[in-house]
């Protein structure tokens, strides 16, 4: 089965709720390869903590950086080369024939994460499927076109757009412009919680069904 890829329009778009509630939906496991930042938590923390089924499993990064920068900065603050064999190899230990695995990328798809390779770069060595998160704000229209020509310069296999907040309605325009499909929309919340994931999950479930 091939792996479901959760990449953005840039970063804070909103990826790890996506992620959160793709893995409720379809009661897959997570893993994000490579974080970059962690004050907080990391991003795997807070998606354990917002699912609510007893089946996924979230799995542990490959590589994990204190810096919040692009990865190829964080990596080398701790003289560190993020290696794609290496994800691979953790990667292909993951991968489960009956259920899917969602995988959360870092930024866009121009991320760097080393001197000469990208995030589309990684998408295109784990051989997954992508699903791209769009936040509606003022300059978004632009960010996720540039981004769709991305995907198809690298022809990328792209599910479709999950749309997150509601800034102004123009989702059925990009997906007109990109002809990539909606698989859906999440309302804005400042923080999303349990319920919130779970809610979203049951909406968008039997869509993301059609296409994975």
């Amino acid at each position: 089965m091939q792996p479901i890829f959760i990449t953005g329009i840039g970063t804070d778009v909103g990826k790890t709720v996506v992620s959160a509630i793709i893995a409720e939906a379809l009661e897959a496991d997570y893993w994000k390869p490579v974080q970059a930042g962690y004050d907080d938590g990391t991003d795997s923390e807070w998606v354990n903590q917002m699912l609510s089924n007893q089946i996924s499993t979230v799995y542990p990064e490959t590589y994990k950086f204190k810096m919040p920068a692009s990865p190829h900065i964080a990596a080398s603050e701790e003289n560190i080369k993020i290696d794609l064999n290496k994800i691979y190899t953790q990667y292909k230990q993951f991968l489960r024939a009956e259920r899917p695995l969602v995988i959360e990328g870092a930024g866009g798809l121009m991320v760097p994460l080393n001197e000469n390779e990208f995030v589309s770069g990684l998408i295109k060595k784990l051989n997954a499927k992508v699903i791209l998160v769009s936040r509606n704000y003022l300059g978004s229209i632009n960010h996720s076109l540039l981004t769709a020509e991305v995907c198809k310069k690298h022809q990328l296999d792209v599910i479709g757009w999950i749309f997150n907040d509601n800034y102004m309605h123009y989702e059925d325009q990009i997906v007109s412009w990109t002809g990539y499909p909606k698989i859906g929309s999440v309302d804005y919340m400042l923080e999303p919680d349990k319920a919130f994931i779970r809610s979203n999950a049951e909406k968008m479930r039997q869509r993301l069904k059609e296409f994975v």
